[in-house]
């Protein structure tokens, strides 16, 4: 399997030649475990940090040595005219904040968009009437081993697409998201979201879905299980498969991520849900039919490299170096119907 691996399959974006000032708006876990460090990893400029908690915006920006605190939105563009803004709120947060961008800014929008496709729908139409170059950090298709899974597809490695199939068992700490245990919806829209957005990008829109997802006794979260079967015709069987409460020890425990075509497959192994949120070294693996599978070194993790990468195209999109936005507000939208249709059909 060496042969056609050469050369190496694709695993990151393309860096923005002149990368402009990004400011952070909300500094919470996810804005620390992965946005910095992937934009200190990539030499992004952070200009500033903006947070309603001006405690816990003063110690983010300490810690990575960010010279400006804003205390507004509007403090922010003033100071750093023509920066990217990077929205690291809770959804029910975005259309405010969205709203109170300048006309045509550029910024990045932390997922899910919205809690359901109202607010989903709402938050589209901000961007539209403030015409904002506006993404969606989906960022698990911008992930070293997505994009090299995305790179053995569109070579033709694994032949006509006819299986994708994702499969978790394991324990997934909620306690670590407390602010879940009001959401009327949990496991699709916030972590589920990520696999059905990579496979639209994969293999297109779905012609439809069946699902259920199942709370867990006991649980303070309405929903933390999920089964789905997307329809794309009589050729292409896709599914997910999702537990959160497989607590029976690591041995059996399982994140992975699997997709066949006619002449070869691959499987990446999610490290980072696996003792979560230290995790595993994610793995992808390709074998042609009838094996042996090869292990593909990977040049990075999902966390945070995968974060580069929504970043770095929205900045080269802004730029005119892109041409496309690949998670632009626009094409999350669609990924937030089908979320829809996973709780409604």
């Amino acid at each position: 399997m060496s042969s056609p691996l050469s050369p190496p399959l694709r695993q990151c974006h393309p860096l923005p030649a002149k990368p402009r000032p990004i400011v952070l708006i909300g500094t919470g876990g996810i804005a620390n475990d992965a946005h910095l460090p992937a934009y200190a990893k990539a030499g992004f400029p952070v200009a500033g940090v903006l947070d309603l908690d001006g405690g816990k915006a003063r110690a983010t920006a300490q810690r990575w040595r960010i010279e400006r605190v804003f205390r507004s939105v509007g403090e922010a563009v003033t100071a750093v005219p023509g920066c990217i803004f990077d929205v690291a709120a809770p959804p029910v947060a975005h259309e405010a904040i969205l709203a109170a961008l300048p006309d045509g800014a550029a910024v990045l929008v932390q997922k899910p968009l919205g809690l359901d496709l109202q607010q989903a729908t709402a938050i589209r139409e901000v961007c539209r009437r403030r015409r904002l170059v506006a993404a969606v950090n989906f960022q698990l298709r911008f992930s070293p081993m997505m994009l090299a899974v995305a790179d053995a597809l569109e070579r033709g490695l694994l032949g006509r697409l006819l299986d994708i199939e994702v499969h978790l068992s394991l324990r997934t700490p909620w306690e670590l998201f407390p602010h879940l245990k009001s959401n009327p919806r949990v496991e699709i829209v916030s972590h589920s979201v990520h696999y059905l957005d990579t496979i639209r990008a994969l293999a297109g829109e779905p012609r439809q879905v069946l699902a259920r997802t199942y709370h867990f006794p006991g649980s303070e979260l309405t929903d933390t299980r999920t089964s789905a079967i997307l329809d794309y015709g009589s050729e292409l069987r896709v599914t997910l498969s999702i537990n959160h409460h497989h607590d029976f020890g690591r041995r059996f425990q399982d994140a992975t991520f699997r997709i066949e075509g006619d002449q070869g497959a691959a499987l990446v192994k999610l490290g980072l849900l696996l003792d979560y949120p230290r995790g595993e070294p994610d793995e992808l693996w390709i074998a042609p039919r009838g094996g042996p599978w090869q292990a593909v070194q990977l040049d990075g993790k999902w966390f945070p490299d995968a974060f580069i990468g929504t970043m770095s195209n929205l900045q080269r999109f802004a730029a005119g170096e892109d041409e496309v936005l690949k998670t632009s507000v626009e094409d999350a939208w669609h990924t937030m119907a089908l979320v829809e249709s996973c709780y409604t059909q």
